[in-house]
Order: C-alpha cells, then structure tokens, then sequence
C-alpha cells in the first residue's frame, strides 16, 4: 500500500497566530506543510508569499510545499526555494514550458510538482510523469478554501495511478474524512 501523506494548508489558519498553527503542525503526525500561493490573476483570491514561507522555515523540520496558483511562476520559484520551499508546485495550465519550469524547479535543489485543476484532464501530463515528484489533483477549483470536493477527482486519481503507477499523487481541497477515505 502507497503511503499517505498528510499536508495541513495554513490558508485556513489564523494568521494573527501563525506561529501556533506551525506548532500544532509539528506536534502533529503532519508529513508536510502545505502552502497555497495565490496572486489574485491566476485564481480570483490573493493568499501570501515569500515572506510567510520564509517566517516558518525556520519553526518547523516538516517538508513544505508550495502550491503557485499563480500566473508567471518562472518569476518566482528561486524566491520560494530561497524563502525555504523544498517542494514547488506550478500548475499546468499557467504555463506552455512545464519541462522547462520542472528543469527550474529541480536545479534549485527542490521537487517538483504539477497540478490540474478540475477540467484539466491529467493525460496531458503524459510526457511529464517521468520527471516530475508528484502530480497535485485539484478537487475543487482553485483560489478559495472551504469548497465542496468534486467527486471526479477520484476517477483522475485513478487514471494517473494507472499511467504512473508509482507517482506520488497530492489530492488539494474539500478534503475531509468521507473524502480522505475514498481517495486512500
């Protein structure tokens, strides 16, 4: 059986008390911290940056992931390798140069991910799968927290296991413990 990673996003933290949010996290069986990046063009919602990656680096020995939901990520990778990311997520549909962007991603020393939103059929990753860490399905549509899962996103998850048997797979939003259930 495939491990199960769990990444808490501290979107739905308290930002007043961010530092206790991270504590919770490292006291927890948490594998990750899950970032969620969003500029406001790409996605209709504005979250943080750099700054906050680079505040709680130093407070947590977790692995954190950085989700860009942003437009342009080329610009920005080095400044989230360099805040602390050490997994740096770009979606598909944000750029035409995903070999390009993952080769980025990789000579900074970090993994890389690639998402699809929910209309985004994962087969367009075919010629990726050998080159990136993991494969984010989004389960909702990006750019705001509490949204309903969108059931289909189990059938994805099975299309890309059966086209890379072997990936690590990341499953973002609506997550709870009727849906963990169903996508474990």
């Amino acid at each position: 059986m495939r491990p199960i990673i769990v990444a808490p996003s501290i979107l739905s933290a308290d930002f007043l008390h961010l530092g206790d949010a991270i504590e919770m996290i490292n006291r927890s069986d948490a594998e990750w911290v899950h970032c969620d990046i969003m500029d406001g063009h790409f996605v209709p919602n504005i979250s943080y940056g750099m700054p906050i990656v680079r505040a709680i680096r130093p407070a947590t020995q977790k692995l954190i992931d950085c989700h860009l939901m942003i437009e342009r990520p080329e610009l920005y990778i080095e400044a989230f390798a360099q805040a602390g990311a050490e997994m740096i997520t770009v979606h598909q549909e944000a750029s035409p140069h995903l070999d390009r962007l993952v080769e980025q991603i990789h000579s900074l020393g970090c993994r890389a991910g690639v998402a699809v939103n929910p209309s985004t059929p994962v087969e367009l990753l075919v010629d990726l799968l050998d080159k990136v860490d993991m494969v984010l399905v989004m389960s909702v549509n990006p750019g705001f927290g509490g949204q309903k899962f969108i059931p289909r996103a189990l059938d994805k998850v099975r299309r890309l296991r059966r086209l890379a048997p072997d990936l690590l797979i990341e499953v973002d939003g609506g997550g709870n413990a009727e849906t963990g259930a169903k996508l474990a």
